[in-house]
């Protein structure tokens, strides 16, 4: 371990075995894309969304992470979608990875969900609300998967080193940073690339395209986005250098039960896709 600006870099690369081949994340490995719907709507709906998503990665020969979340429990309004109880919602997921043979990728909120989640998916999602919270930090490190935290809206980027920090001590090996944008005023983030380096130098980092052109609470009872400027954020953060793409998808994403307003169009996403491969491909050869 290095110490860069007082915080010990944990690890420069994570690696995921999985049913399809091992996976590689990090500043020397092929771009890597988190993708999936923003909530798990059920069995049919997985299952649709994994595959279509695995026949794009198999085609353009991506390292892709299957992700969805179970339970969203921050939303904007009492009446939003939550999602499934947590042992269904394991049980799609396993079903997940057994028929497309892709990483999977969940949220959790609560300490005593990581032990269980853990046991079906290979890297827990810390949500940037929770990044500073000891106990789900402490109880994620201790299941010995992959931990991926979210910047907080409300962090600097070199904040995060207290996080890498926590985390170092709690037992973490494996950890993964990403970058979802600040809060800018009133219902608006804005995501400044000079924070990307900056936490590089902790852990690879992962840009969050999606989350980033949120309009949070910008719909009054829900939030709001503009999923036009997806490519922008994801282009200009493969071109700075990052280590992943996470992007939220959806056939429908207007009649999703939630994201959809930032969600990628899944008849987009292919094209996306081999736009940013290409441009990493380009940054990486410099």
């Amino acid at each position: 371990m290095s110490d860069v600006n007082g915080v010990n870099s944990l690890n420069s690369t994570v690696e995921i075995e999985c049913p399809r081949g091992r996976i590689k994340i990090g500043p020397d490995a092929p771009l890597t894309f988190f993708l999936g719907p923003c909530a798990l709507e059920g069995r049919e709906h997985a299952l649709f969304m994994s595959n279509a998503i695995l026949e794009i990665a198999n085609k353009l020969n991506a390292q892709v992470v299957y992700k969805t979340s179970f339970d969203k429990a921050n939303r904007t309004s009492i009446s939003g979608y939550r999602g499934l109880e947590l042992d269904e919602a394991l049980d799609i997921f396993a079903e997940v990875k057994e028929k497309t043979g892709l990483p999977m990728l969940t949220d959790v909120h609560l300490p005593e969900q990581c032990e269980k989640v853990a046991k079906v998916v290979d890297i827990l999602q810390i949500p940037a609300f929770l990044c500073r919270q000891t106990d789900m930090l402490q109880a994620a490190a201790e299941t010995g998967a992959v931990v991926k935290v979210k910047k907080g809206q409300f962090l600097a980027p070199w904040d995060m080193k207290n996080v890498v920090n926590k985390l170092e001590a709690m037992g973490a090996k494996d950890v993964l940073l990403t970058e979802r944008g600040s809060s800018f005023g009133y219902n608006a983030l804005v995501t400044d690339m000079r924070g990307l380096p900056e936490m590089a130098a902790m852990a690879p980092v992962v840009i969050d395209a999606t989350h980033s052109v949120q309009q949070p609470g910008g719909k009054g009872g829900s939030t709001g986005g503009q999923r036009e400027y997806v490519p922008v954020i994801a282009k200009a953060a493969v071109a700075v250098g990052v280590s992943g793409v996470f992007m939220e998808t959806h056939q429908d994403p207007d009649a999703a039960p939630s994201d959809g307003p930032n969600m990628v169009v899944l008849s987009e996403l292919e094209k996306l896709m081999s736009e940013l491969i290409q441009i990493d491909k380009l940054v990486k050869s410099f």
